[in-house]
């Protein structure tokens, strides 16, 4: 397994934001995760990344105790708020994080150059980043997660403030990686044609896992038209 997460738990001022919770992800899978605002997607994400600690259970990433320094390079990580050198260029932040990673001069040109395409930035490299709009910033976020070519990818909404055209291309790249190049990838998303999208779907409720199947599985063992039905049969809403 890609990621191995057993009975982790994680609360916050005595308020449990996860709730004792286990999900095997293997490699090559696109997971998402559904749920409404704090419901623990984020907090979920940032433990398998290492920034956080559950306070109880075991997290392993590539059947390595998380945090590991090792995995560093294996996760390409998007966080839901930009993180980004305002005062420098798009293509500055973009070679200031692959040097991170230690990619060759010739790797470094080759991934800035693919990744800058992807997100539809080539044309805007030579810009300071605080002259990008929040889509633009946002799309340097997900460039930065993918410079390393990392195996996992940690997707924090990577598509919310972006251009619907542009979306459609990431969802296809994220796919292609998937499929062609057996990269795992978990993803926190609303959008219901997203969700669509995905190998398996995780719906979260105050912590909780609610539901996990394939999305044709989810909607027809609940007999919903679409995901917001899913999650209010699943338990999602209190009747």
């Amino acid at each position: 397994m890609v990621i191995s997460l057993r009975a982790i738990e994680k609360s916050f001022q005595h308020k449990q934001v996860i709730a004792p919770l286990s999900l095997e992800i293997p490699q090559g899978q696109l997971i998402g995760l559904l749920g409404p605002s704090g419901c623990g997607k984020t907090t979920l994400i940032k433990m398998i990344m290492g920034m956080m600690k559950p306070d109880n259970g075991q997290i392993y990433v590539f059947n390595k105790t998380v945090p590991h320094q090792q995995l560093l390079t294996d996760i390409g990580y998007m966080a839901q708020s930009d993180a980004l050198y305002t005062d420098l260029t798009g293509e500055e932040n973009l070679q200031f994080f692959a040097k991170l990673y230690r990619l060759p001069k010739k790797e470094r040109t080759e991934r800035v150059a693919y990744t800058a395409q992807l997100v539809r930035l080539s044309d805007d490299l030579n810009r300071k980043v605080e002259t990008y709009s929040g889509g633009m910033k946002r799309r340097l976020s997900l460039a930065i997660a993918l410079i390393q070519n990392p195996t996992l990818l940690l997707l924090d909404e990577p598509t919310v403030g972006i251009d619907p055209l542009l979306k459609v291309d990431i969802w296809q790249e994220l796919l292609r990686l998937k499929n062609e190049e057996q990269k795992t990838i978990l993803v926190t998303t609303h959008a219901m044609d997203e969700a669509e999208k995905c190998d398996q779907l995780a719906m979260l409720r105050d912590g909780q896992m609610i539901a996990y199947d394939t999305p044709q599985a989810l909607k027809a063992r609940y007999q919903a038209k679409d995901f917001d039905e899913v999650f209010i049969k699943a338990g999602g809403r209190t009747q």
